[in-house]
């Protein structure tokens, strides 16, 4: 197999010069570069990525720790962070948590030992223990979903959004609407976008029994035990109900059919997330697009500039839209 040494020879360069042009790196004049390029297609030369590694410091492989693979939310982050980091030649390493917060840690000192050149976690709920390791540790670091102090990170706006589809429900005349939330743990879908909530209420000075609230947790069946406990609870049941995800939005619909009840004409409902299952549901569910593979990229441009060294905003806003449809 032909060595750099051999290459350079051949193109009438040095090594180093052939070892800028294989990472693009450093200054090479072009018609250097032309040469060590038409030499390299001659031969036919694929550098190993091993010796590569160690010449550059670098893996060019990312460590990926989400909480989940069964929602969509994760798996739209992720597209969008392969499709920029696969620009830059990075290669993507899953760890996935199954939202249990421990393995968070254990990951995250998993991917140090496998000397990624950086990490990105979507993350749900956050451990003071796993801020400290990623604020102590050198290697570059971007948090999706969440925000955190002196760490870089992308979020959405869950509280004006929250607001935003609320006010939606007021100003189609419900003045009566119930919350299925999640653990406020989860500062940005538990603790946000339930404030958001309750502030556009009583900005419109409407009030909110206490048996319209309930928390579920991520999933369907979740959405489904809340609507019964709102329905069953409730002496005034409220016309319409905010489910924080799409997918507690499904559960509730689902639960209000099996009960005889019209959508939205018994109980207006909607979500967040704008899954693709919500435009096929019947009716259709209004809902707010939180354009999650926009905040991959993103994140992925933060990761990258990090890495080498740049200027970086540490915090990342994604913008949101609310997708009206018929189940209001």
């Amino acid at each position: 197999m032909v060595t750099i040494k051999e290459i350079a020879k051949m193109a009438d360069v040095s090594r180093s010069t052939v070892s800028r042009v294989l990472n693009n790196s450093g200054y090479v004049s072009v018609e250097s570069r032309k040469r060590v390029e038409k030499v390299i297609e001659k031969t036919g030369y694929v550098p190993s990525e091993q010796a590569k590694s160690l010449r550059t410091k670098r893996t060019k492989i990312i460590g990926v720790i989400l909480p989940t693979i069964q929602t969509e939310t994760p798996s739209r982050i992720v597209t969008g962070l392969g499709k920029e980091l696969s620009l830059h030649g990075y290669q993507i390493l899953l760890a996935n948590t199954n939202l249990d917060k421990e393995k968070e840690m254990e990951y995250f000192d998993l991917l140090k030992v496998r000397q990624v050149d950086g990490i990105v976690l979507i993350a749900t709920n956050i451990k003071s223990e796993l801020i400290n390791k990623i604020k102590e540790t050198r290697i570059p670091f971007v948090m999706v979903g969440q925000e955190a102090e002196e760490i870089s990170h992308v979020t959405n706006n869950d509280y004006h959004a929250a607001r935003d589809i609320t006010r939606f429900l007021i100003e189609k005349g419900h003045d009566k609407i119930g919350f299925i939330g999640v653990d406020e743990t989860d500062r940005a879908v538990g603790y946000w976008r339930k404030k958001g909530f309750l502030d556009e209420m009583a900005a419109n000075g409407l009030k909110v029994e206490e048996s319209w609230v309930q928390q579920g947790i991520f999933d369907i069946d979740s959405g489904y035990e809340s609507m019964r406990k709102i329905l069953m609870n409730s002496l005034q049941q409220p016309t319409a109900t905010f489910a924080v995800t799409d997918r507690l939005a499904i559960g509730a619909m689902s639960y209000l059919k099996q009960q005889q009840k019209r959508i939205p004409e018994d109980m207006a409902i909607v979500g967040v997330g704008a899954s693709e299952m919500s435009k096929y549901l019947e009716p259709p569910l209004t809902t707010i697009d939180y354009q999650n593979e926009k905040a991959g990229e993103k994140a992925a441009k933060q990761l990258i500039a990090l890495i080498n060294s740049e200027p970086v905003e540490e915090k990342i806003v994604i913008d949101y839209k609310l997708i009206i449809r018929d189940s209001v």
